[in-house]
């Protein structure tokens, strides 16, 4: 078989690729035939009567009825996860990282939790087609390759910086598959308590917690077969099973595979991801243990646009789905994951746990981002080759408890954590050569000589980051005033080497505790108000060399929050709305050549989302956002009062479903996105106006041949429109343009 290319008559043979695909497509619709098979002999086996005449299940569950534990007021047991609302697409509940598991109306932070249910309705195949239903969140690429970034509250969170089962440090950096993830924790606001210090320190408007699958109660073989419009197919298995007299003992396991040329054109992309998930529920013990591996292949595919200039100049967009990449440059990524994790409840309402994960990541590519001159109006780009590895553990340990003091009662946290990163790298980069963003030539691989060891690269940097935290969350009035108060100490040691030789050429360490405060009152049953006053925490800027006092590390960086709001939850349908305003410091050189936190950037802001199933039928996951940024005390005053880049004013979600009543198994889907301009550089002279994009799909879930098996279908940018997605300054400044229309269906059953 020949994928050929249209525009530029380029032929890829893909018989092999083919040929894989289809092998790992079939062999899951064996297993699942066979793993159902041998369920109904099980079954058929309990039903037989035994000696008193009673069916075998019926038996066993008159002899013995498994214990029910019942801790506090609380409606999840220790190790399980929150329930969701109507339509099973949003958590009631989360990880509040040191406070462990709570409900979202019992805590002052503003947290949206999606669920797999969402994800595999909506088939999201990125972190970023999962957060795309958040009115907080815009999503664009990193700088010059292939990784998803997140824009929180306006501030931009990299993939360095998002967590794994609560652990920093252990996620896969640029792509994530989607198929492993059981709920994907969008909290939005500063977290230095909560979580400790993120790795690169962008967690300033929000942070992301990845949790992976684990076992139900209800046995599950569900096997999904994929495929585009664009050629991509692909199938996942899930497969999960409890053991045991009471179910102590589960297994999860998820493995998927895809392969294709995406909608871009000439885009190709290959994943596959497995992932392992042990349990033991106990009655006081709890463990889990995780694998995950993940191979991402990413070959010729549509990069970000660099501007420059003096006068900086938003290019015009190029078709929605043309791409301006060269045939050469590709990126492969693997990354291998380990997660332990240990609960133990030694005191009624009193738990102690600890966790550690470790990661180890490949990647290397041939990164080329066109650049677009605004004085002169030509484009060209060059060649990156970029060969990488990261290791990497993290580790948290600490206890939790209740207790009451008279009427006030009382839940302390106490615990630990520990993250340390180390990357090693080399690269070769060439020199420039022309081409364009709307009709690009293809030009040979340039050459260029490689600094560092290719082959066995040196370590170019290493992060550790240490901390303490403490709190007790005050009940009163049975515990409709709950006000949380804590600390944490954290330490943060960096460490930089030179690429070629890897020799030590800077290293800084400091410490900072960064404190909490919130408040929850709640006037009735499902009505809760908050507010807190966080922070993030980021490790401080080097002086430049242009500075007089190059080459000094300045502080940690504080950016500071104060948030109020208002939450509604009732099983089926919630609401949540917030007031904000973060100041994040920067930095620059004054005009007495001293480089030193001289400014600050401060967003205010507005949100209000709405989730759940408020009519029979009928679903909803809709909000807003506004956003009310500017930069203040910049360098001469000169920009003082402009907006920051890349932050859009207002931001707003409308998605919904509605089951057809005269077609029972029917829904129908529909989501409109809006963001509106985006700044470019500080002098606010460039922007990327503003884009609509219009989402539609339907499911159907029927029996076939006596198995529950439901069809989809999605439309991603029904329009085809093309329009610039985000602007980042992050390097020497790019934007990222949004996808083509993609066209999606899928087929998922049961056995």
């Amino acid at each position: 078989m020949l994928a050929i290319n249209l525009h530029s008559l380029r032929v890829r043979p893909m018989s092999a690729a083919a040929r894989h695909l289809f092998f790992c497509a079939a062999m899951p619709l064996a297993l699942g035939l066979a793993t159902s098979g041998n369920a109904r002999a099980q079954s058929a086996d309990a039903a037989k009567p035994n000696s008193s005449g009673t069916p075998a299940e019926s038996a066993d569950t008159a002899k013995t009825l498994p214990a029910v534990k019942v801790q506090g007021t609380a409606d999840v047991l220790p190790g399980d996860r929150a329930p969701a609302y109507g339509g099973g697409q949003v958590a009631r509940g989360a990880s509040f990282g040191v406070l462990g598991e709570q409900k979202m109306i019992d805590v002052p932070f503003s947290m949206t939790t999606y669920t797999a249910k969402l994800i595999e309705d909506q088939q999201a195949r990125t972190l970023a087609d999962v957060l795309d239903n958040d009115p907080a969140v815009r999503s664009g690429l990193g700088y010059g390759n292939q990784a998803q970034v997140f824009v929180i509250r306006g501030f931009q969170l990299t993939g360095d910086d998002i967590s794994l089962n609560g652990l920093y440090g252990i996620t896969p950096r640029q792509l994530v598959a989607t198929e492993t993830l059981d709920r994907v924790d969008v909290f939005k606001g500063a977290n230095a308590f909560l979580n400790g210090a993120s790795p690169t320190g962008s967690a300033i408007g929000g942070g992301v917690n990845l949790e992976l699958k684990r076992a139900d109660d209800k046995p599950l073989t569900r096997v999904t077969v994929e495929g585009s419009a664009s050629g991509e197919l692909g199938t996942h298995v899930d497969v999960g099973r409890r053991f045991g007299s009471e179910g102590q003992f589960g297994i999860r396991v998820n493995s998927m595979v895809r392969d294709g040329e995406t909608s871009v054109d000439d885009e190709h992309k290959r994943s596959t991801a497995t992932s392992v998930s042990l349990d033991y529920r106990g009655d006081k013990l709890r463990l889990y243990g995780d694998f995950l591996y993940q191979r991402e292949r990413v070959n010729d595919g549509r990069p970000t646009v660099n501007l420059t200039g003096t006068n900086i100049v938003i290019p015009a967009v190029p078709s929605a789905s043309y791409n301006y990449a060269q045939t050469w440059s590709y990126t492969a990524l693997e990354d291998t994951v380990g997660i332990a994790r240990a609960e133990y409840d030694f005191l009624p309402g009193w738990t102690a746990y600890v966790a550690g994960g470790v990661h180890h990541a490949n990647e290397h590519g041939d990164y080329s981002s066109p650049t677009y001159n605004g004085d002169t109006g030509l484009t060209t780009a060059t060649r990156l080759g970029v060969p990488r590895k990261t290791d990497a553990y993290s580790a948290e340990a600490g206890v939790h408890g209740r207790f009451a003091t008279g009427p006030v009662t009382h839940f302390v946290t106490a615990g630990g954590s520990i993250t340390s990163i180390k990357d090693s790298s080399a690269y070769d980069y060439s020199g420039s050569y022309s081409t364009s963003l709307y009709d690009t030539i293809q030009v040979p691989r340039p050459t260029a000589s490689p600094v560092g060891n290719f082959a066995n690269p040196f370590e170019t940097d290493s992060t550790l980051i240490r901390s303490v935290a403490v709190s007790d969350t005050l009940g009163f009035l049975n515990d409709r005033v709950l006000f949380t108060l804590g600390a944490r100490r954290q330490e943060l040691h960096t460490n930089n080497y030179a690429t070629a030789t890897g020799a030590l050429t800077s290293s800084y360490a400091d410490a900072i505790t960064t404190p909490i405060l919130g408040l929850v009152v709640k006037p009735w049953q499902n009505v809760a108000f908050y507010a807190n006053r966080s922070e993030a925490l980021a490790a401080g800027q080097q002086a430049p060399q242009t500075a007089l006092n190059y080459g000094t590390k300045l502080a940690p960086a504080r950016s500071k929050q104060y948030e109020v709001g208002v939450k509604y939850d009732v099983n089926r349908f919630g609401a949540s709305f917030a007031a904000y305003q973060i100041e994040e410091p920067s930095a620059y050189t004054n005009p007495a050549g001293i480089f030193a936190e001289n400014g600050k950037e401060r967003h205010r802001g507005l949100e209000a989302s709405v989730y759940g199933e408020p009519l029979k039928g009928v679903r909803l996951l809709a909000g807003a956002s506004v956003i009310k940024a500017e930069l203040l005390d910049t360098y001469q005053g000169l920009t003082d009062g402009n907006h920051p880049t890349g932050v859009p004013n207002f931001l707003f979600n409308l998605g919904g479903e509605y089951d057809v009543p005269v077609v029972p198994g029917l829904t129908l889907t529909a989501r409109f996105l809006h963001t509106a301009k985006q700044y470019f550089n500080v002098t606010n002279t460039a922007s990327i106006p503003s884009w609509n994009r219009f989402d539609v799909g339907a499911r159907y879930a029927t029996n076939l041949f006596s198995r529950s098996t439901t069809f989809r279908a999605s439309v991603i940018n029904v329009a085809n429109k093309a329009y610039w997605a985000t602007a980042s300054t992050s390097g020497q400044g790019y934007i990222t343009q949004g996808a083509p229309r993609t066209v999606l269906f899928s087929m998922t059953t049961d056995f």
